[in-house]
């Protein structure tokens, strides 16, 4: 994904009402020849060689970057119908998927997570758009319907202007009946694991600590 500014922008969560119907309204506007024009645009500024391809058929194909950012751990399918296992995806990478303008926002979902081998419910998550203008983002989540790659072809190639985020849906509250037994047997494996990491940590903290009073203590007591 490129760079964002060095400076720290503030989050700005805007709601997006009529976005899907906006979006429908403006498609059916675009003749083809106008989707062509912008396509030529778009490629003229593109300098990662992810260029869009336009169809006969009128649809295009082109590519989008998603970062990653999952605050809770996901279930991935062993190759060959292995055992499942949870963990916790590396937030801030980056995936590029080939789409088409054809693609809704909910078909870029399941793709990502086929992608990572994903065993957990595409309705968990959620695909948000981040608008950069002046020293704000403004953070809104697409609607199910809405088409990544005509927002691409429209903001351009730059992604300073438009982005594209994974994350889990934002109901306030983790929705823990749509895990199953062996996902929540997971986590708590991993809640474990971690807390035992932590308790490691503050054990040896605290003895080097003890260590170092016990040697200043003895240098003390010796006589000058």
């Amino acid at each position: 994904m490129g760079e964002m500014s060095k400076r720290a922008r503030p989050f700005l969560k805007t709601p997006c009402p009529g976005d899907v119907e906006k979006e429908r309204e403006q498609r059916t506007q675009l003749s083809k020849e106008e989707i062509r024009q912008k396509i030529e645009l778009y490629n003229a500024s593109v300098t990662d060689h992810l260029k869009m391809t336009l169809n006969a058929s009128g649809l295009y194909t082109g590519f989008i970057k998603v970062q990653m950012e999952l605050k809770r751990p996901i279930t991935v399918r062993a190759p060959r119908g292995g055992r499942e296992e949870a963990f916790f995806l590396p937030r801030g990478s980056t995936n590029t998927l080939h789409i088409s303008s054809a693609n809704t926002a909910q078909e870029v979902i399941e793709a990502l997570l086929s992608k990572f081998l994903v065993a957990d419910n595409p309705a968990k998550f959620a695909l948000f758009k981040c608008c950069h203008k002046e020293d704000q983002v403004y953070v809104c989540k697409l609607s199910d319907g809405e088409h990544p790659l005509y927002l691409r072809l429209l903001a351009g190639p730059n992604t300073e202007a438009l982005s594209f985020v994974l994350r889990e849906q934002q109901t306030g509250e983790v929705m823990w009946d749509a895990f199953s037994i062996p996902e929540l047997q997971n986590f708590l494996r991993i809640l474990d694991k971690e807390e035992a990491d932590y308790v490691r940590l503050l054990t040896q903290r605290y003895r080097t600590y003890r260590q170092k009073l016990e040697e200043a203590l003895r240098a003390e007591g010796k006589p000058g």
